[in-house]
């Protein structure tokens, strides 16, 4: 269904586009997590720390790729928001142009170089075979996942964000049936964690494209429109390529902090791989938020509507914030119960520390919330490049506590890490923010409009 979010109540169109892109999210974090349950109750906590210990490596690459996807749907849904269909659809063949040159030099890349990064990162010996069993994997259908990623990412673009989250269920249900069959029919180990991922989001991909195939119009191509132009590509990879360095950026600082994890132990590890898991469920409302809100921004700027623009910031940020103080408590009540979906209830050590490390984070989340959404408004904006410089900040918080304390104060220094690069994070955006809002008001009629807007594209 399109929808277009450049008229009606700010908070309902948010909240009506933010739902089912959060479900959506939460079932994609569901078939992630339901790899890490079967793999610390069915095999071991030895195998739980080896998948563990590649999340920052899978940020470094898949952010990358997811980075480039959503950017390259900004100028797509400014064009829909201005109503020029024709340049929707020119953009959108050259962004696939662009997204398959990508999948086939990151995927070389991954595949070649993924056993000396978990060398590099010090992956205890006990468990570096196992972490690289389950990420080449992982690497090996990048493909898939940027399939999927910028055929949802266009779909949205449009205001459809109901259809993904159909395409995620079905997915989500036959990778926990996969994980299963895989693990614990077969005993592949986490090589079948990594297939069952990989073979449920190319399920995913093949019906998203379908679906777009038979049910949108306006997206069936002239032949004229699916023209390879090289200013239009220029055009989504200066977007683009900024927000895929700038969640890579942000992966560096994380593979750097899973250095220090790791040479810690790996009761540290799996400790660390638990509270992640948990995290990433409980922060996807706020990561949802935000990636709703450079939808927003994106097609009102089509319409040059800048006061509908900062109205649907302050309402996102009601709502994120209500949600952050929300999840805190829930946390506070929870974590320790929900560490027993990753390890058995004798894993004392890592069901500890797993709660010490959550617990502290949720202390942040409200400045988590500005960050997604200060972020994800100026990408929406067309200004990539200063959130780029926002994850070079978080960068360098995570580079001094896993540099200079995680090696002396060990596992207390590490849970600070990220709490601390958000908020290096969220100074420079919240003052990017309002410096860019300011300098658009000052050219907008008494209506909020730009002054002899026009979409550019």
């Amino acid at each position: 269904m399109v929808r277009e979010m450049t008229h009606g109540k700010p908070m309902s169109l948010i909240l009506g586009f933010c739902l089912p892109m959060l479900l959506g999210n939460l079932f994609q974090q569901l078939y992630s997590m339901v790899d890490t349950i079967i793999v610390g109750k069915f095999i071991d906590v030895d195998a739980l720390a080896g998948v563990g210990s590649t999340g920052s490596v899978s940020f470094l690459i898949i952010g990358f790729t997811t980075g480039i996807t959503s950017g390259s749907c900004i100028l797509p849904a400014q064009c829909f928001g201005g109503g020029n269909y024709s340049e929707m659809r020119r953009y959108i063949a050259n962004a696939l142009y662009l997204c398959i040159a990508t999948t086939i030099i990151v995927t070389g890349v991954a595949v070649a170089f993924c056993y000396p990064l978990l060398e590099l990162m010090r992956t205890p010996a006990e468990i570096i075979d196992i972490a690289y069993n389950y990420i080449i994997v992982v690497f090996g259908g990048i493909c898939v996942t940027m399939a999927y990623n910028l055929m949802a990412g266009i779909l949205r673009a449009m205001g459809d964000s109901r259809s993904p989250l159909y395409f995620l269920i079905l997915a989500s249900v036959i990778n926990i049936g996969l994980d299963l069959l895989f693990i614990i029919v077969f005993n592949m180990g986490v090589a079948g964690a990594g297939w069952a991922t990989v073979i449920s989001q190319g399920i995913s991909a093949a019906l998203c494209f379908i679906y777009i195939k038979r049910s949108y119009p306006i997206l069936q191509f002239d032949k004229s429109e699916f023209k390879l132009e090289r200013k239009r590509i220029l055009s989504i990879a200066r977007i683009s390529v900024p927000m895929g360095l700038q969640f890579s950026i942000t992966a560096v600082g994380s593979v750097i902090l899973q250095s220090a994890v790791n040479s810690i132990d790996k009761i540290a590890v799996a400790a660390v791989t638990a509270a992640g898991k948990m995290q990433n469920m409980i922060v996807a409302p706020l990561e949802t938020l935000g990636v709703t809100m450079a939808t927003y921004a994106g097609q009102n700027l089509g319409i040059g509507n800048i006061k509908r623009i900062g109205n649907g910031v302050k309402c996102s940020l009601m709502a994120g914030i209500i949600y952050s103080l929300a999840a805190l408590a829930a946390v506070w009540l929870f974590s320790a119960p929900l560490c027993l979906l990753f390890v058995d209830a004798e894993e004392t050590q890592v069901i500890n520390q797993a709660v010490y490390f959550i617990r502290i984070c949720a202390c942040f989340y409200p400045m988590l919330a500005l960050l997604f959404v200060f972020r994800n408004v100026l990408q929406g904006l067309g200004y990539s490049l200063l959130p780029m410089m926002a994850g070079a900040c978080e960068l360098a918080a995570r580079v001094v506590i896993a540099m200079g304390f995680v090696p002396t104060l060990g596992f207390d220094a590490a849970c600070f890490a990220s709490p601390l690069a958000w908020a290096a994070a969220v100074i420079l955006l919240t003052a990017v923010y309002f410096v860019k809002m300011g300098g658009l008001k000052k050219r907008t009629d008494k209506n909020g409009i730009l002054k002899n807007y026009y979409n550019a594209s």
